[in-house]
């Protein structure tokens, strides 16, 4: 996000004018380099950022067709659109050149006055050296939020460095967007995404054009695996649109009710994979009407908190974890710019220690949503999502085999980490300094390992979470330049723009071309081992979008089936009769007398192979029960059995076995009540 701008802009010098008038006036020059070297433009603009890396860029596969490269699964380049458009100052790109597209807001000058969302975010005053181009004195930096990090000239460079998949996150927030002091559009979430999506077309044009036409630029924009592997192959870097935005097709709550319908829902599902959108969102920073979110932290938590308030009517609310995944702790810090938004006579709760979680999980709204991006193929991004909402995803993916799930910058509970692998999702990690990136891909290196997976990074950039800091010069391993980029075929030098030069060691990772001094950090403090599982980002990331993409739901045998039980509660109003739980409607149901030994036993017609059967649970759950198979009703064979079942949706996995009759046999109960079940599903897979 940005900060203030201030009223004044500082007078041009004559360099900086003559500049930006080259720079419009004579429109692209012809590049010493251009002709021979393919990953060279051959109409650059002039003047320019340098990129500093020389070689030609690595192409094709590795011996097992394998393809290389670095992922960043998490990225905003077009976030100076977000927010009101004033809240991230610059620009990816401008047809006017560079002097144009890295500018500081105008409310920032001459002094950084009115930078209020910059003393928010970093403290202080906010007072800063408004310039960019050329001095670049005071920015972009690692500790300032809202300047713009992802000039197209730096994400070149991190392509020349190695990096081959990068994940567009199109964000904003309409309530930051109607409380901030500066903005010049409205605040609709979806117009300012369909915005940014234009934008990362037309920054893709804009890249051509160097390059000599359309689809000849590096920079490629994909829908779907084998575009995306056919671009790394060809050495260039694909490009993935995501959304992250705290009210997707308009579904936020207000006093707990529900601002949309499944008809919204896909009707924005339709038009953002006709953007080209295929990862996203379903919730972020604020409650909605599809899931609960999983907290901030600290002064910006409360802040965020108040936001909630304002948006919904309520504040968090929390309860105590059932399992070993939490929610972040939401703490009391103060945030006296925030809370003084509330209304008079409303102030912040306050949170007990031990209950952690969000009590808000996966709306059936939010199902809903879950269930239209399974069929169209998306990837869900569960960061953000509650404890509670995302431990039901899992249970629906995992119901349904599906393994489109991807956790971008650390922003869910590393006690996921094995279910996402085991599904076939992939997991990044935010952008951390190299000690503590080291550190935490180390806590989940033995599932890598397990499940043969690669390791992706999700940066962040333009997204206000601060990024690593410098260790400085005098460390005892410092990035050394020149350095040899993963693959060993590019030299990478300190990087230039304008007449500011950065280093790793005393900038720490202040804009987007140095994430290559940056995993060269992790390589000095990590071991060549850190790396080599990031360089095998791109193809695990490629796998889980190309599986989720072929993905076919297997047939429920068990749908229309012939069932029995051994009691149905008996109601004057309602059938709870055993056929309930197999009419595909999660509406209705089968509930048994309340007692402990119970069972549903489920015809198949005919034998089939059965491999797995998902049970999903009303309240009335089972808290110990087994899954039998059987060919003929009368000799039972018990295939899986659970003692700790605590509702919900389970999937009970098992070798494929003939049997034409399946038996759910509850032993205990979870609750006073009897056992009651929505639906359950029998598959051969």
């Amino acid at each position: 996000m940005t900060r203030p701008p201030s009223l004044r802009r500082r007078p041009l010098t004559v360099v900086s004018l003559l500049l930006l008038v080259m720079a419009v006036t004579l429109g692209p020059t012809p590049s010493s380099a251009a002709g021979t070297d393919w990953w060279n433009p051959v109409a650059r603009p002039a003047p320019d950022s340098r990129i500093d890396v020389t070689g030609e860029p690595f192409k094709g596969t590795n011996a097992q067709g394998e393809v290389r490269g670095f992922v960043d699964a998490h990225n905003h380049l077009m976030a100076n659109e977000a927010f009101g458009g004033r809240l991230i100052c610059g620009k990816a790109f401008s047809e006017l050149g560079v002097a144009d597209a890295l500018k500081d807001c105008p409310e920032h000058y001459p002094d950084g006055s009115l930078a209020v969302f910059d003393f928010i975010t970093k403290g202080g005053d906010g007072r800063h050296d408004p310039n960019g181009w050329p001095t670049f004195k005071d920015w972009p930096a690692h500790d300032s939020l809202t300047h713009q990090q992802n000039y197209y000239a730096w994400v070149e460079r991190a392509w020349r460095g190695g990096q081959r998949v990068l994940v567009n996150d199109l964000v904003t927030n309409g309530v930051i967007c109607s409380v901030y002091f500066f903005k010049d559009r409205s605040c609709d979430e979806m117009t300012s995404i369909r915005l940014q999506a234009k934008l990362t077309y037309d920054m893709q044009a804009y890249i051509d054009k160097m390059y000599g036409g359309t689809g000849k630029g590096w920079f490629r924009i994909v829908t779907d695996s084998a575009q995306a592997r056919q671009v790394v192959q060809q050495g260039k870097l694909a490009v993935v649109l995501g959304v992250e935005t705290s009210e997707p097709f308009g579904c936020k709550q207000v006093l707990d009710i529900s601002q949309c319908s499944r008809a919204d829902i896909d009707r924005g599902l339709d038009e953002l994979h006709a953007l080209g959108v295929r990862s996203m969102f379903l919730c972020h920073k604020f409650d909605n009407a599809l899931c609960g979110v999983r907290f901030d932290e600290g002064t910006l938590g409360t802040a965020i908190n108040v936001g909630q308030f304002l948006s919904t009517g309520t504040f968090w609310k929390t309860e105590k974890c059932t399992g070993p995944q939490h929610d972040n702790p939401i703490g009391g810090a103060a945030a006296p710019a925030a809370e003084k938004e509330l209304p008079a006579g409303v102030d912040v709760p306050s949170y007990a220690a031990d209950a952690q979680c969000n009590t808000r999980g996966l709306t059936e709204l939010g199902e809903y949503a879950v269930k239209g991006m399974m069929q169209r193929k998306m990837m869900l991004e569960i960061d953000h999502m509650s404890v509670k909402a995302t431990g039901r995803v899992l249970d629906i993916f995992e119901s349904q085999s599906y393994p489109g799930v991807i956790s971008s910058h650390s922003w869910m509970d590393l006690n996921w980490t094995e279910r996402v692998y085991r599904l076939g999702g992939f997991v990044a990690q935010y952008m951390h300094g190299s000690e503590g990136f080291v550190a935490e891909a180390g806590r989940t290196e033995a599932l890598r390992d397990k499940y043969g997976v690669g390791y992706g990074y999700g940066t962040d950039m333009n997204g206000v979470g601060g990024w690593p800091a410098p260790r400085g010069a005098n460390t005892s391993n410092p990035v050394r330049y020149p350095f040899r980029s993963a693959d060993g075929g590019s030299v990478i030098e300190r990087q230039t723009t304008g007449e500011r030069t950065w280093d790793i060691n005393t900038d720490g990772a202040a804009h987007y071309g140095l994430v290559p001094d940056w995993l060269e950090d992790i390589r000095a403090v990590g071991g060549q081992e850190v790396v080599d599982d990031l360089f095998r980002g791109a193809e695990s990331y490629l796998d889980t979008w190309g599986a989720s993409e072929h993905h076919a739901a297997g047939a429920d045998l068990s749908t229309g089936a012939s069932a029995t039980a051994s009691s149905s509660e008996w109601s004057l109003f309602t059938s709870y009769a055993p056929g309930r739980a197999v009419d595909d409607d999660t509406g209705t149901r089968w509930a048994s007398d309340w007692s402990d030994d119970q069972w549903l036993r489920i015809d198949l017609g005919a034998t089939h192979r059965v491999g797995r059967v998902t049970l999903d649970w009303e309240r009335a759950y089972a808290s110990s029960y087994r899954v039998e198979l059987s060919t003929d009703g009368t000799d039972w064979k018990p295939v899986w059995s659970t003692t700790s079942g605590d509702g919900g949706l389970d999937t009970a996995r098992f070798t494929g076995t003939p049997a034409r009759y399946v038996r759910v046999l509850g032993l205990d109960r979870g609750t006073e009540w009897g056992y009651s079940l929505k639906e359950v599903g029998v598959h051969s897979d």
